[in-house]
């Protein structure tokens, strides 16, 4: 076990693409392999399917069982090891719900409403009014870290105000509550940013996303990556192959800064500038470099694929594991705040709780 717990979770939302891969999941597997001088893990991880949040900005949930399995499997494929890390759903781990109940008798909903990404949901989304639930969700993101004891949360930059949110929740609750032992009952979780940002979707306007339309996504096969590269958005400027062209703002070369070597990305950078590539053969090489890389993950998805069973099992056992983590935080938790401690009530000869 690691010396420093990591929770991360992703919602539900089937496939996932690219951004995804860059993102976070690359992360994770690093985080979850890496091992210090002694052979020792440093990092216990936990990854967590946030189902629950997904009803903060949809209430349709027809599709959020076999979109947490193909989520899933793409977990598996990039390499997230059911063994070394726990897989599970935040519904199935009752105490979320628990916990996010008494977090939110500790922060002010004015509080939660300067909150600059959620002004940024709002803004996204067109959304008319807010629900209590979309209101409250960087409460629920403080239960689920700090239900695991999490004290390294990976985040992109957007996300670092949750887990400032957190841990002042997590100091509101030590002060009020002290553990009888310890003092603290939740130590106050780091933020750890991510490696790579998620990548421009292939419209260049935009972060991929699925509704968007602008994704490749990690089960596409080569062909369909080659169709999609296609469509990519490059310099504007670069009307025939010959005009020289501008890699820093091309789409396609962002990408070829990800998934091809530093010596073939030199390479390019000067030949895109000179005038002697153009943007189809450049196209056609990124969406064969990004094939390969993939190609590995390709195949361990339809392993999982036509084994169904291990998946589901996977999950129910990671869910297991999680619940026992989760149950025993709620006991300190409770005994700190001195709730649910009744004497035995003797009642007409009968013993009654």
């Amino acid at each position: 076990m690691g010396t420093q717990r990591i929770l991360s979770g992703m919602r539900p939302t089937g496939k996932l693409h690219l951004g995804h891969y860059t993102g976070a999941l690359e992360s994770w597997v690093e985080q979850q392999n890496l091992l210090d001088e002694k052979g020792a893990r440093v990092y216990d991880t936990c990854f967590l399917i946030a189902d629950y949040h997904n009803l903060t900005t949809s209430l349709d949930t027809s599709e959020i069982y076999s979109h947490t399995l193909d989520m899933l499997i793409d977990w598996l494929a990039a390499g997230i090891d059911p063994e070394k890390s726990p897989l599970f759903r935040q519904s199935q781990v009752k105490e979320h719900a628990e916990l996010f109940l008494l977090f939110a008798m500790l922060i002010t909903s004015s509080r939660l409403e300067r909150n600059p990404t959620l002004k940024e949901q709002v803004r996204d989304l067109n959304m008319e009014s807010l629900t209590y639930g979309h209101l409250g969700y960087p409460v629920l993101q403080s239960a689920d870290i700090l239900l695991y004891r999490a004290n390294v949360v990976p985040v992109g930059e957007d996300q670092i105000p949750h887990v400032e949110i957190t841990r002042e929740i997590a100091r509101k609750f030590n002060n009020h509550y002290p553990h009888p032992v310890n003092g603290e009952v939740f130590a106050e979780p780091a933020p750890k940013i991510t490696k790579f940002s998620r990548l421009v979707g292939l419209d260049g306007k935009a972060k991929m996303s699925k509704s968007l339309g602008n994704t490749i996504l990690l089960a596409d096969g080569p062909d369909e990556i080659q169709k999609k590269m296609r469509t990519a958005v490059t310099d504007t400027q670069k009307l025939r192959k010959n005009d020289p062209g501008r890699p820093e703002v091309c789409t396609v070369y962002s990408y070829h800064s990800k998934f091809s070597s530093p010596e073939q990305l030199s390479a390019l950078g000067s030949d895109c500038r000179a005038g002697s590539l153009g943007c189809v053969d450049c196209k056609t090489l990124c969406a064969t470099n990004i094939s390969q890389e993939l190609a590995p993950l390709l195949e361990r998805r339809r392993y999982y694929e036509t084994r169904m069973d291990l998946v589901k099992n996977i999950l129910f056992d990671g869910e297991i594991k999680a619940k026992l983590i989760a149950s025993q935080t709620m006991q300190e938790v409770r005994a700190a705040m001195k709730l649910g401690e009744l004497a035995p009530i003797h009642y007409h000869g009968q013993t009654e709780c």
